[in-house]
């Protein structure tokens, strides 16, 4: 999809991080925008000042919000070209010591918020016959595998899975739609302090561990982040030219190669540098 000057680009997790630099990035490219957050104020930031872009509170975790969300965005602009299912919140520490709460809250957010996305917007993009694109916003834990972020890691393999299933289906029926899967490494976001968006039903429980993996990532993404726009500038590249992997940095190739290496030879694979 070369042209997007007026295509209508929907995205989750827009108030803040990589979902607001995606959001400020299509509004340059004169795109119409959904743009939705389960934080309501953040999300108004975002879209302040913004022409042709409109705002919906979701959980992205809750289907009926996801279909609420595309219900909205064809009333408003009566089309979805784009859709970038980006939410995303970390919780890690040590396996056996996290709570089901920490799975039920990662796997919520960050596989069925993209599997809640392609329930509700995939029949209604290819009822539509034109040309789209999706954008699963993944991470570089959904291809290597880290100490300390089970809960995370799992929910990311995952969705790397659903990523990659999603594309092979769209192609098997031949449907003018097209999928990429962003892998970011240390991002500049808000991702360490997810945790604030946490529902009371799914609380977690503070332990060592947990705060030790949560420090390491706010350390990280503030000291060593990419910049979100830059990511944004990946992904713009990436439906243009209809790219499936987005990593986010040129090591990634041998990561992966050393990955595959450790496999073939039955070896735990190494931990990958996420800066």
């Amino acid at each position: 999809m070369e042209q997007l000057h007026g295509k209508v680009a929907v995205v989750t997790g827009a108030g803040s991080g990589i979902g607001r630099a995606l959001v400020r990035r299509f509004a340059g490219e004169q795109m119409r925008i959904v743009a939705a957050d389960i934080e309501g104020a953040a999300l108004a930031e975002t879209v302040d000042g913004l022409i042709g872009t409109s705002s919906f509170v979701a959980d992205v975790a809750r289907f009926d919000d996801v279909d609420a969300l595309a219900e909205h965005a064809y009333e408003t602009f009566g089309a979805t070209d784009v859709l970038c299912n980006n939410a995303g919140v970390f919780a890690g520490g040590l396996m056996w010591e996290r709570p089901p709460s920490d799975f039920a809250w990662t796997l919520g957010v960050n596989l069925w918020g993209i599997l809640n996305g392609i329930r509700a917007f995939v029949p209604r993009m290819l009822g539509a016959g034109t040309a789209a694109h999706i954008v699963n916003t993944v991470s570089m834990a959904g291809i290597c595998t880290n100490a300390y972020s089970g809960p995370y890691t799992v929910s990311k393999f995952a969705a790397q899975a659903a990523t990659e299933c999603l594309a092979h289906d769209l192609r098997a029926i031949g449907a003018p739609i097209k999928v990429s899967a962003v892998v970011p490494g240390s991002v500049a976001t808000r991702i360490a302090t997810s945790a604030r968006n946490r529902p009371d039903s799914l609380a977690g429980t503070r332990s060592d561990d947990a705060a030790f993996v949560e420090q390491a990532l706010a350390d990280l993404t503030s000291t060593r982040g990419a910049r979100p726009d830059d990511v944004a500038t990946m992904v713009l590249d990436a439906i243009r030219t209809e790219q499936f992997l987005v990593p986010t940095k040129p090591s990634y190739a041998h990561q992966l190669h050393d990955r595959l290496d450790a496999l073939v030879e039955r070896k735990l694979p190494p931990m990958p540098a996420f800066d």
